[in-house]
């Protein structure tokens, strides 16, 4: 995996959460913020933490933010001090970047102004959650459109089948993983031509719509 230099504007919790995982991952991460607050806690997990104005474009240049391989804005609760810096930074020719929305409103002004990818956190997490609940087994919403979803299926009338004898894919429906029942390890592309036992879990790919249809 290729280690990248991000930028992230704005250390609030969702700002920091990321700013976080991404140095877990080992990536560099230059954390800014206008709070002396946030920037102390980031400096617990960060090795380059700025208290600074990021509407100011002399700040973000002498901070080299347009050699970033990604800028993300994570900035609280005020929409004009989000574009502000939105459009300081793509005046700095910065190429890779990601806002955070506060509103639907706020979304559709970042995707006119050529944003890379607009994250609404909040609404995120609610699609995820009602999804999980009208799909008990799903693992993840992915975010390709259409309602695509990785859904496990735990083997009952396929029992004795194997993935080549049910032709999932006519359905629009890819398996990606199984296990044998009591297993904690997923195998990865396991074999068409191997028979499925009753309480085998399958991960499938598919549209939800596909997914429902399926009696495994």
């Amino acid at each position: 995996m290729k280690k990248m230099e991000v930028g992230i504007i704005g250390l609030g919790k969702f700002g920091s959460a990321l700013a976080e995982c991404l140095s877990d991952l080992g990536h560099t991460v230059i954390g800014v913020d206008s709070s002396s607050n946030a920037t102390k806690k980031a400096e617990e997990f960060l090795d380059q933490t700025y208290q600074a104005d990021a509407t100011d474009d002399v700040v973000l240049k002498q901070m080299r933010f347009m050699d970033l391989d990604k800028v993300i804005v994570s900035v609280g609760k005020s929409m004009e001090t989000s574009i502000l810096i939105v459009l300081n930074l793509q005046e700095m020719g910065v190429k890779k970047l990601a806002v955070k929305a506060i509103s639907h409103e706020h979304a559709v002004v970042l995707k006119r102004l050529g944003v890379d990818t607009v994250i609404q956190p909040e609404r995120d997490a609610a699609s995820q959650f009602a999804h999980r609940i009208a799909n008990p087994g799903m693992l993840d919403l992915l975010p390709l459109g259409g309602n695509i979803l990785l859904q496990e299926l735990e083997v009952h009338k396929w029992a004795g089948k194997s993935l080549i004898d049910l032709g999932l894919t006519s359905f629009g429906v890819m398996v990606v993983a199984s296990k044998k029942k009591g297993d904690k390890e997923y195998e990865f592309v396991p074999p068409a031509d191997r028979t499925l036992e009753e309480g085998d879990i399958l991960v499938a790919i598919g549209k939800e719509s596909d997914l429902l249809e399926l009696e495994p």
